[in-house]
């Protein structure tokens, strides 16, 4: 899968990588869903790092399409908000 941390380029995730991603993402969830900006700040650079971690870099040049955007590690909660889908940020 390939993702695109917005302001920062792509990466390739093993499908092998997605169940801990959405552990992760299901934590920053449920910290928006509280409205807790402490806890939303953490899982977000949690779930940021690890994907950049597990993640292989493509080239900056590269022109595969993106199939997941995430927000760029200074989005504001309610920038989240707006970006999670039924299933959160990462579907599966």
């Amino acid at each position: 899968m390939i993702v695109r941390i917005m302001g920062e380029g792509q990466v390739e995730i093993s499908a092998d990588d997605i169940s801990v991603l959405n552990e992760l993402d299901s934590e920053l969830e449920a910290a928006i869903e509280a409205s807790d900006e402490k806890a939303f700040r953490v899982k977000l650079h949690a779930l940021l790092d690890k994907v950049r971690h597990v993640g292989k870099a493509l080239p900056d040049d590269s022109l595969e399409p993106s199939e997941l955007i995430l927000p760029p590690a200074d989005a504001s909660i309610e920038e989240v908000r707006e970006m999670l889908g039924d299933q959160g940020l990462i579907p599966g």
